[in-house]
């Protein structure tokens, strides 16, 4: 992809370019809003990584003029400021995803390459969810492994829903904290191990191959 990052600390922006390089991207870099803004408005870019507090012109302004613009760019935002009402106020602004620094490197690649999904995809959300034998339908709140219907707490299907498109990929806890429980620290609790013990059972129990995965020291992963 070719992506635009606006980022004005220095530090932070070489970790993130030198990253995204590595993995095979082409980067361009502003590091104030109006030289953000005036690239994002004259270049095409598959995706923006976008600071919210910038110099010259924030984030958030940068933002609202590029999609008053018309353009559908994936954008994924990045903030110090992590409360739910900035959160808020970023999704509403247009951004696609946003991501709270501090943070890993392999969960802002994770976050890109989804947004960038949607993108290509023209922006439009399945409503039904497969991999392999196993189906989740956004609309009906159901879930079906082959004949089987499956009952879900709305906790679990949250956190199947979140899995299942990142299918393949493997899902740190930082990821599951923020996009299943809205946490955004880790709350030094095996909440998460007991949901994702709960979960197995119900999808892989009695069937001959197990699709939830745990990748030790790494995360969970869900696929074949």
């Amino acid at each position: 992809m070719r992506i635009l990052l606006v980022e004005d600390d220095p530090h932070t922006a070489a970790f993130i370019a030198k990253g995204l390089r590595e993995d095979g991207h082409a980067v361009d870099h502003a590091d104030n809003g109006r030289d953000g803004l005036f690239m994002a408005t004259t270049e095409a870019y598959d995706a923006l990584v976008l600071d919210r507090m910038l110099p010259g012109l924030d984030g958030l302004t940068l933002l609202k003029t590029v999609r008053g613009a018309g353009s559908q760019v994936p954008v994924l935002l990045l903030t110090a400021l992590g409360d739910v009402d900035h959160r808020v106020e970023g999704l509403r602004a247009g951004a696609d995803d946003y991501l709270v620094k501090p943070f890993a490197y392999s969960e802002l690649s994770a976050r890109l390459d989804s947004i960038a999904r949607r993108g290509a995809s023209g922006g439009s959300e399945p409503t039904k969810l497969r991999v392999a034998d196993l189906e989740l339908d956004l609309l009906s709140r159901e879930a079906r492994r082959g004949e089987k219907r499956i009952e879900l707490q709305p906790r679990e299907f949250r956190l199947l829903e979140y899995l299942m498109k990142q299918a393949e990929r493997v899902v740190t806890r930082t990821m599951l904290l923020e996009a299943v429980w809205d946490y955004h620290f880790d709350p030094q609790t095996n909440v998460i191990d007991v949901h994702i013990s709960r979960l197995r059972q119900k999808i892989d129990a009695g069937f001959p191959k197990p699709l939830l995965h745990t990748v030790r020291g790494a995360g969970y992963r869900l696929g074949t």
